[in-house]
């Protein structure tokens, strides 16, 4: 692997811009690493080099003739397999649609092809993103990149194991209960959820429309942004800086009890060390709570069960033999939702809202834990937290889930690694329609965690 694909989209569209370093060449190390490490990790679904090749050609043509499109142009990426893009298949890594081929580029996508971004495939998803370890697959699980015997985190896991083995520089997720998040704190990434709405979810495949965000994995801050400014539909020059606030007297809500209780106690102390170097980096740090912390789980549940099942009735009755296992007995469980529970959900949804919002009063993001365990053993039902045991599936949606509820921007960042060397995850959380804002202090708090290094 040269230096070229060990870089962020950062470091390199400048080089790319300027023609000292070809699309085609970057690419090409990119599609190599897929050749080399996909047969062992599984990350990829599709791999469309012929058409990279061509669109990062197309790429150096257009720079040299000096007609740069932005940070992104002749910049591979990657493109979870729920997601159109025209003429490739989006399977969602489900027998269920075996046949499909995209007839046209999800509007995140064309936007994305707007901006030069060159694509290498589709990644592995866990079945319809239901689920977050990456192992209910048509095409079987995505591996860790550190620990092939682990779970990457999903369900966007393909996507988390390309970015971080520079099989691509940057990844497009999907987040219903974090599974943008979850992916990247396992793996050692940075990943946004933006606010709700803020991206559009048209030409993916839903899950549940009212929880759905789409966002990028990313290997900074600054690369996170700019490919949510692309997939705005604002695309950043080579070179534009993201500015963030001065550290000192940055000021941070630390969400305590609930969201650090069932915690493994070695991803606990990471997390909290995380803390107390922003907090000698010149942060002001207070605890907040949310109230009804303890409501997330059914509130959430009820709605991402219904929606799932009312989107795939139709399916589930005529071909439920081609859903795996796991994945079709969750979507099922979703019809023996009562319509009151359901009205019960929305409302506790709308308080929860409410809560968050004014726990942010005063403070500039709230942070807490992405994870409370490290990337789990593939196959692995349920780990060791403070208090006792925990389904993996409840201990990955733990802290992330409220925010799809809510609809708050939340991103996470790596904030050190386990005893074993496994990545842990800092989640930071802004204001309703403030993705921006958020992305300002995450990159001003990146800065003081890499400082204190």
């Amino acid at each position: 692997m040269t230096q070229a694909t060990r870089a962020t989209i950062a470091d390199i569209a400048p080089r790319v811009a300027r023609g000292e370093i070809r699309s085609e060449r970057v690419t090409d190390e990119c599609l190599a690493q897929i050749a080399a490490l996909n047969p062992r990790l599984n990350a990829f679904i599709t791999v469309t080099a012929d058409a990279a090749l061509a669109a990062a050609r197309e790429a150096d043509r257009e720079i040299a003739a000096g007609q740069s499109r932005g940070a992104l142009h002749g910049i591979p990426l990657s493109l979870k397999d729920l997601i159109d893009q025209a003429g490739v298949p989006t399977t969602a890594a489900s027998r269920v649609r075996a046949d499909h081929v995209a007839r046209r580029d999800a509007p995140i996508v064309a936007r994305l092809r707007e901006a030069g971004a060159v694509f290498v495939g589709k990644t592995n998803l866990h079945e319809f993103a239901f689920g977050t370890t990456n192992e209910d697959s048509r095409w079987g699980p995505a591996r860790h990149p550190l620990d092939d015997a682990r779970s990457p985190g999903g369900s966007s896991g393909g996507s988390a194991v390309a970015v971080s083995t520079a099989m691509s520089f940057g990844s497009v997720g999907t987040d219903t209960g974090g599974s943008v998040r979850i992916p990247a704190s396992a793996c050692g990434l940075t990943g946004l959820k933006p606010g709700w709405n803020e991206l559009p979810a048209d030409g993916v495949i839903p899950l549940s429309r009212q929880l759905d965000h789409v966002g990028p994995l990313a290997r900074s801050v600054v690369d996170a942004w700019l490919l949510f400014e692309a997939m705005r539909g604002s695309p950043r020059s080579a070179g534009e800086e993201l500015e963030g606030p001065s550290v000192r007297g940055l000021k941070l809500g630390v969400l305590d009890h609930y969201f650090f209780e069932r915690m493994d106690v070695d991803v606990e102390n990471v997390v909290r060390g995380a803390g107390e170097r922003l907090r000698s980096a010149g942060a002001q740090l207070s605890e907040v709570i949310v109230p009804h912390a303890r409501d997330i789980a059914p509130v959430y549940l009820h709605m991402v069960l219904a929606d799932g099942a009312a989107y795939h009735a139709t399916e589930l009755a005529r071909h439920g033999e081609r859903y795996t296992a796991p994945v079709r007995l969750r979507l099922e469980m979703g019809r023996y939702v009562l319509g009151e529970d359901y009205a019960r959900a929305l409302r506790g949804r709308d308080v929860l809202r409410h809560a968050v919002e004014k726990a942010l009063v005063g403070v500039d993001a709230l942070l807490l834990p992405t994870l409370p365990i490290a990337a789990p053993v593939l196959g692995q039902a349920s780990v060791v937290v403070r208090g006792g045991t925990e389904s993996v599936r409840s201990a990955m949606l733990r802290c992330t889930q409220l925010f799809n509820l809510t609809g708050h921007p939340a991103i996470t960042m790596p904030c050190g690694h386990t005893k074993s060397g496994l990545p842990v995850g800092l989640q930071l959380v802004g204001g309703l329609g403030r993705t921006n804002d958020l992305l300002c202090v995450a990159r001003s708090v990146e800065s003081a965690l890499d400082a204190a290094r």
